[in-house]
């Protein structure tokens, strides 16, 4: 049994081409997101299985004599429940993600991120399965077959103790031995003196080895593998679409890694060009995730020609409608008014107390509350009438009213005088405002024209000082216009100093006196006497400089100035605008999140698409880098200098073991790899070193292929660990080959 990584592949071209972002784009090369690794019923081959496996951690199995392993599935079992039948069903490997169900109860035999064995349950089960499915049944219930398993570099001795138990114990097993898959891949290969690199599923292993012995003691480990590269690029899309309306898996992102992902020449210049608009529509590959477009079904000209005839006769009946109403509107106010004339008419030779009487039947204070009513109605009929004939709608202008008591001693006036007086004055200070403001409008007008004269007469003078000063007034506007944006986004940050500005004058607003309490009582609250009082609220709602940039609207602004440089400066062009430069088309994120091309929102088929672009070459880089994912140890040319240079004092020694550096797993069949990593170990190492990287023929299979081929050596049958060892010395007691790591002293029984 071995478990490695998957075959990963090149992940696209790179094409240079012209900047074209404005122009038509044909429609971007789709990849589908993958579905659930459930493959059905499989007939077991009877020559060998041989297939290149798209997961990421697979028991796979077969007899010595074969040339490949004849099954292959993930190490994962689904137990449940199944209440029709009223028994307990478990699936096996794919079988478990056969329905919802099944992927529900899915447990895995090792732990997160190891393949150090954690749930003996679970393997059970898997050994089950496998022996069943090769067909190894003995009369006694065992396999009687010996068994040749790999584990890990430095596995934990309860592990190795616990599966030589169960082997023995349960299936009565003649003999085991255990290896390290590397180290069969390297022996398969024909290696014997050299560097083994393996990075596969759960870490990246480099173990020297001279004669065909592996130097354990020098052996290094690197904690990045295929399934950290999973989580790695899950967590960076997590980020990236936080509000993506589909579920990422670990099964897809295995395969986005397996598809598009491979490592970078030169990663700092690569990464730092990659969302270049020249050619990024080669590097971003698109992911698409199933989605339900709404369906819109396409009318025929005739049908949209009879909608539209319906929507014009509907129109025409509204406006019948609404003129009826406003007919009826009009003539109900102009019986209105003629009854508040009567009434006027009426009081004019009335008494007091019969005029009050009158008043308090139409629910008027006073005469002139009658007065004011009467105006009104007469104002509302005249523009009532305009607008029906389609006339000019001129507003009337506003006659100076008569305040009568405001010249009248309050000694003079009765308790409703006094309050007639106090309406009198609020409704005096209201027309005064209004008159106030009706002049400075004029005067703002006036202000306006005069400048626009003086500006167009010092262009025409010196037209090169004109567009410089323009040129200064776009740059403060464009500043202001980022302070204000800034501050809005502070304002969100309860931690930023707007929002502690904000809460100090909240907390402030209480007292004159801050950082004391206040009792109720013993001292007036006169906040509001003073004008500028009222601009504390809008202070507290949008800021300090809110005032200012309330009365100008900056964009307004930017955009009439911008106009002007675009018509009288000729270094000045469209693109140089703001609106421009706010395009899609020249934005980073857009490019990052989106691509070369323009997204639609209402798209729910762009709405479930994921573009992959520097995440490409950012999840193979960390086994070079390994700090780009928080992880505190030294890439693999690091290591493999620390081992060349440090580890060994001979230099004949050095020589052999950069003379044949392999390369074995999953994780090393990035496009690039080989290059990259012997570049790099260039780079670090003397001139004079020989360096020689290789790979093997199959980094997926040949640890497999090994295994079976040492099981096949007459020779290795010494190398076995027997039933009657077992019983003799117990579950610890191994015998140690060319393919197995250290074992304890006590137990240690060399054969070469």
């Amino acid at each position: 049994m071995t478990i490695i990584s998957t075959h990963y592949v090149d992940g696209g071209s790179h094409s240079n081409c012209s900047d074209t972002r404005h122009l038509p784009r044909p429609p971007p090369l789709v990849w589908h997101a993958a579905e659930s690794p459930f493959k059905g019923y499989q007939r077991l081959p009877i020559d060998g299985y041989s297939s290149s496996s798209s997961s990421a951690s697979l028991l796979r199995a077969g007899w010595a004599f074969d040339k490949s392993p004849r099954i292959a599935f993930p190490a994962t079992v689904a137990r449940y429940r199944d209440r029709k039948i009223n028994r307990t069903v478990s699936y096996v490997g794919y079988n478990a993600f056969a329905d919802a169900t099944t992927r529900g109860q899915i447990r895995n035999a090792f732990e997160p991120g190891t393949n150090v064995v954690g749930n003996w349950d679970v393997m059970e089960g898997l050994l089950d399965y496998t022996f069943a499915s090769l067909g190894i049944s003995a009369e006694d219930g065992g396999v009687g077959r010996s068994i040749v398993m790999t584990e890990p570099v430095a596995n934990l001795g309860y592990s190795r103790r616990t599966m030589t138990e169960l082997l023995f114990e349960c299936y009565s097993a003649p003999a085991i031995a255990y290896g390290i898959d590397s180290l069969f891949s390297y022996r398969f290969n024909g290696g014997r003196k050299g560097l083994v690199v393996s990075s596969s599923h759960t870490a990246t292993h480099l173990i020297p080895v001279f004669d065909s012995k592996p130097i354990m003691s020098s052996a290094t480990r690197l904690n990045w593998g295929g399934s950290q590269g999973v989580d790695y690029l899950l967590k960076i899309l997590k980020l990236k679409y936080p509000t993506f309306p589909a579920k990422f898996t670990d099964y897809q992102m295995e395969e986005m890694i397996q598809e598009h992902c491979y490592v970078s020449k030169n990663f700092q210049r690569e990464i730092s060009t990659f969302l270049d608009w020249s050619d990024l529509k080669d590097k971003d590959h698109v992911i698409q995730y199933p989605f339900t477009e709404q369906v819109i079904v396409e009318k025929s000209e005739e049908e949209l020609t009879r909608i539209a005839e319906r929507k014009k006769e509907s129109g025409r009946r509204l406006q019948e409608q609404a003129a009826k109403m406003r007919l009826e509107k009009l003539i109900r106010k102009e019986q209105t008014l003629e009854y508040y004339k009567d009434l006027q008419q009426r009081l004019s030779d009335q008494k007091k107390k019969e005029i009050k009487r009158l008043l308090d039947e139409d629910e008027f204070k006073d005469e002139n509350q009658l007065e004011k009513t009467i105006h009104d109605l007469e104002k509302s009929i005249r523009k009532a009438r305009n607008k029906d004939v389609d006339g000019p709608e001129h507003p009337d202008e506003e006659a100076e009213p008569s305040y009568p008591l405001l010249s009248v001693a309050d000694e003079e006036l009765d308790e409703a005088g006094l309050k007639e007086k106090r309406h009198q004055r609020l409704m005096k200070s209201g027309y005064d405002a209004r008159v106030r403001a009706k002049a400075e409008k004029e005067l703002e007008r006036a202000r306006v024209a005069e400048e626009e004269r003086r500006n167009d007469e010092y262009r025409e003078a010196n037209l090169q000082s004109w567009l410089e000063d323009r040129r200064s007034v776009r740059q403060t506007l464009l500043q202001r216009i980022k302070e204000r944006d800034r501050l809005k986004a502070d304002l969100g940050n309860r931690k930023s100093l707007a929002s502690q500005m904000r809460m100090k004058t909240l907390a402030n607003l209480a007292s004159d006196q801050p950082g004391k309490k206040r009792r109720r009582g013993l001292d007036d609250d006169n906040f509001g006497a003073n004008d500028d009082d009222w601009g504390v609220y809008r202070t507290v709602a949008m800021g300090e400089h809110s005032e200012d940039e309330e009365e100008e609207d900056l964009v307004a602004g930017l955009k009439g100035v911008e106009e002007q440089l675009l018509k009288y400066d000729p270094t000045f062009n469209e693109s140089n605008t703001l609106e421009a430069q706010s395009d899609w088309t020249q934005s980073l994120m857009h490019a990052f999140l989106r691509g070369p091309r323009p997204f639609d929102p209402d798209s729910q088929q762009e709405a479930h698409q994921i573009h992959l672009n520097v995440e490409r070459i950012r999840v193979p880089e960390v086994v070079f880098q390994p700090s780009i994912a928080g992880l505190d140890q030294a890439g693999i040319v690091d290591i493999v200098a620390d081992i060349t240079n440090h580890g060994f004092a001979n230099a004949q020694d050095r020589v052999g073991i950069l003379g044949n550096i392999f390369l074995t797993g999953g994780n090393t069949m990035f496009a690039g790899f080989n290059e990259r990593l012997r570049r790099e170990l260039r780079a670090v190492l003397p001139v004079e070193a020989s360096i020689h990287v290789r790979k093997a023929n199959d980094p997926i299979l040949d640890a497999w292929k090994g295994a079976a081929q040492w099981a096949a050596d007459p020779e290795s049958t010494e190398s076995f660990v027997t039933r009657e060892d077992y019983q003799e010395k117990g579950a610890d007691y191994m015998k140690e080959h060319n393919v197995v790591q250290y074992v304890q002293p006590e137990y240690r029984e060399a054969h070469q």
